[in-house]
């Protein structure tokens, strides 16, 4: 069913200030503190408000889940001493294309670190996962979001009218994607 590489143990990517590494138990409060604040929720269509642990267990369950399936990567992003500042990952959308998706802890935002993160995750997907596409989205009102997008090499390639319904409001999506060559 997946057309990602398989790749029996989850990979760790060290980048200059960055190790991305698998999501683990021991990260679930950590999760919960940082995704406590309503602006997750209002700048996504998955992150709910309020945050709860078991919102944090579904989420560590399908991440662990995604990657037995080899249907998806969710790496935690963390600093060198090994704290949990966020997550990025990239899930199969079949034809050698994924989605890219990441959330940064409040604290950490306008450093550069989605940035530097989602770099090395393309990386990961042309070169290890042998991805053609990867694509991302995000709503018109986080131009934020699109930023990092554009900083990585992704171009605007389409807009997603009323595409995602949360909280019985449809929302628009702007489309980026980046190809392998």
């Amino acid at each position: 069913m997946s057309t990602m590489q398989e790749l029996t143990e989850f990979p760790r990517i060290e980048t200059e200030r960055l190790i991305l590494s698998q999501l683990e138990e021991k990260d679930t409060p950590f999760i919960i503190e940082l995704l406590q604040h309503r602006i997750f929720s209002d700048l996504t269509s998955n992150i709910p408000y309020p945050y709860t642990e078991d919102d944090a267990k579904f989420w560590l369950k399908m991440s662990k889940e995604t990657f037995e399936e080899k249907s998806g990567y969710t790496f935690g992003i963390r600093n060198k001493e090994g704290h949990l500042i966020g997550a990025i990952g990239l899930h199969d959308r079949e034809d050698d294309k994924a989605e890219l998706g990441y959330w940064m802890g409040i604290p950490y935002w306008n450093k550069g670190y989605v940035t530097e993160a989602a770099k090395a995750i393309v990386d990961f997907g042309f070169k290890e996962l042998k991805l053609n596409k990867i694509f991302a989205t995000h709503f018109p009102h986080n131009p934020a979001s699109g930023k990092i997008m554009q900083k990585i090499g992704m171009e605007k390639e389409a807009l997603l009218k009323e595409h995602v319904k949360k909280d019985d409001e449809y929302f628009d999506l702007v489309m980026y994607s980046i190809f392998k060559d």
